[in-house]
Parts: C-alpha cells; sequence; structure tokens
C-alpha cells in the first residue's frame, strides 16, 4: 500500500450560497455525472482542477508585492529571471513550466555565458546511449529549485538526448456535488454615448449574462505522495524540507480561506481523514527544515531579452 496522507475537506461559499466555477475553453463549466448515494447519477461539477490548485498552493510560497518568496521561506532557492537591465521579470514559482520556463531555458545564466537550456544539460548529465539519472536529476532541481520537486517539471527539449519530468508529488482538486445553476446577469452603463459609439472598444451598453452555481456539496481533495517524495533519494534532512514545505503550503492556503476567484471565495468547514496542518507550526517546521538544508542549495539567477534582442545577439 502507498503511503500518502488524503485531505477530504468539506468547504462552504465565505457568504451567500453561489459560487464561480473555472471556465475551460470550448467547454465552459465543466460539468458531470457523479455516482450518488441511492445508487443513481448526481449532476457535478469540477469546480477546480489540479494543475489549478498546484498553482494555488505555489502561490502560496511567493508575495507579489515584493517580487520574491514569502518572508517564511527566506533561504530557499528559487530561480529569478531579470532583463538585462536588471529589472525582475518572472521566476521559477511563477512560470506554469517552473524551472523548464523558456524563459530560463532561453536565458542566460549569470557569469557563464551558457543558456538555461545549456546549463542544465551538463548539469543534468545527459547523455545518449546512458540511462537517466534519477537522483542526480532530483538533486540539481533540489539545489534550484525544491517547489518544482513538489509540483513537478518537465523538461522536453528536442536538443536533450533525454527529457527529464518530475510528477506532482502533491494531486489536489475540489468537485460540488448535486448543483444547480444560478442564472444572473447585468449591463454595463455609458453615461455619455448611450446608443453610440463602438460596444468593441468600450462604448455603449452591454448587457451580459453570468452562470454561478449552488451545491449541497463543495469538497477538496488532497493527496500528497511521501513515497514519491522519498524516491528522490536525496537523505533525511532535504527529504524532511520537501514534507515540510508540503505541509507549509496547504496550512497557508486552506487555513487562511480560498479566494480562488471574484466570486468563489470559500472556506474549510469539517476535514476528513488527516489532520490539516496549523499554520504556525507548518512555519516553524519550514523554517527549521531550511536551516537545516543550508548548504545543499545553489541558487542560480537567469538574465532574459526580449527575443529580437537575442536574435540581434545570436547573428553578431
Amino acid at each position: 500500500m502507498s503511503n500518502r496522507t488524503i485531505y477530504r475537506m468539506k468547504l462552504t461559499p465565505i457568504i451567500g450560497t453561489r459560487f464561480q466555477p473555472t471556465g475551460f475553453p470550448d467547454l465552459g463549466p465543466a460539468l458531470f455525472q457523479s455516482p450518488g448515494a441511492d445508487g443513481g447519477w448526481i449532476e457535478s461539477l469540477h469546480v477546480e482542477s489540479p494543475q489549478s490548485m498546484a498553482n494555488h498552493l505555489e502561490a502560496m510560497t511567493w508575495n507579489d508585492g515584493a517580487r520574491d518568496q514569502v518572508a517564511a521561506l527566506e533561504g530557499l532557492p528559487y530561480v529569478r529571471v531579470i532583463s538585462p537591465d536588471g529589472e525582475f521579470l518572472t521566476s521559477s514559482r511563477l512560470e506554469a513550466h517552473r524551472l523548464a520556463s523558456a524563459y530560463v531555458m532561453e536565458g542566460m545564466i549569470d557569469e557563464t555565458k551558457q543558456s538555461g537550456e545549456q546549463w542544465m544539460e551538463a548539469a543534468f548529465q545527459l547523455q545518449a546511449g546512458r540511462p537517466l539519472n534519477h537522483q542526480r536529476i532530483a538533486d540539481q532541481i533540489f539545489r534550484w529549485d525544491p517547489v518544482s520537486l513538489i509540483h513537478g517539471v518537465f523538461f522536453a527539449r528536442k536538443a536533450w538526448p533525454w527529457q527529464p519530468r518530475i510528477a506532482r508529488a502533491v494531486t489536489a482538486f475540489i468537485d460540488a456535488y448535486d448543483v444547480r445553476a444560478a442564472v444572473s446577469g447585468g449591463v454595463k452603463t455609458d453615461s455619455v454615448e448611450i446608443k453610440g459609439g463602438n460596444t468593441d472598444t468600450g462604448y455603449g451598453m452591454v448587457p451580459h449574462q453570468r452562470t454561478e452555481y449552488t451545491a449541497q456539496d463543495i469538497k477538496a481533495f488532497v493527496s500528497v505522495d511521501h513515497d514519491q517524495i522519498a524516491s528522490y533519494g536525496l537523505g533525511t534532512a532535504r527529504t524532511e524540507l520537501l514534507e515540510t514545505l508540503v505541509a507549509f503550503q496547504i496550512a497557508s492556503l486552506f487555513r487562511n480561506g480560498l479566494r480562488l476567484r471574484t466570486a468563489c471565495d470559500l472556506e474549510v468547514a469539517d476535514v476528513d481523514g488527516a489532520d490539516l496542518p496549523e499554520v504556525d507550526q507548518a512555519t516553524s517546521d519550514v523554517r527549521a527544515a531550511i536551516a537545516a538544508c543550508a548548504g545543499e542549495f545553489s541558487p542560480i539567477a537567469v538574465t532574459w531579452g526580449d527575443r529580437k534582442a537575442r536574435k540581434t545577439a545570436s547573428e553578431k
């Protein structure tokens, strides 16, 4: 039996009963039928996907206002991407592909004069005709940004002899059961050009429709795969850091309320399964784990210029 911690949490809207689900392109809300208690089927709704929940959990490590990670994680490495004039652009915590972001791969590793793609291929020691050294890949990723070992990263680089992949060690999603549509609407008013003007550019009166939902039950599910984390072979202290990072993100997200969207503001009403970590304890634990691994980090910075500038430089 696999070694996992499972959280099942009943959620409720913080105000009212309505909530706004994720909208998917060419699909809209993700409605589906799920098994009911009486053997029948009930109308259900996928409120938040695993990839979106990974982003929400990872956001608990970042302070947008400071353009840096949260103070509780001071000392933990991540990749900062800056412009040639030193302006902060993005980071491995903000990018969808994390360390495999195009801004990291196509940027210049400071002081090496190599692209991120060239530098990482050498660091991973990738060779054609030789198997992947999974422990080395995990070791290097840990040194650059341990959070990528929690939420996954896929280096889909055609120029490499191998494309290393780390699966998510934490899977989370939110579903609602026995749902009903709550249809409303409104109008964008124009007090100057009531009948005239181009609505495409913001003039005129524009009516709109909104579909939210109510539900008998909204549940968040979280699975932490401890076997995967242990399989990295990083040793006791570094494995403990990954585990405390997971607890810190889960506590920070679910204990402080889930404001997923403007009209989707939820809170935990009940927890079934494992006990939900407390924020103060999780913060204390992760601070101690970071201190215990202080000599294990090799933070890197990347400089990325716009495409036109990079093309001009490559032609010189």
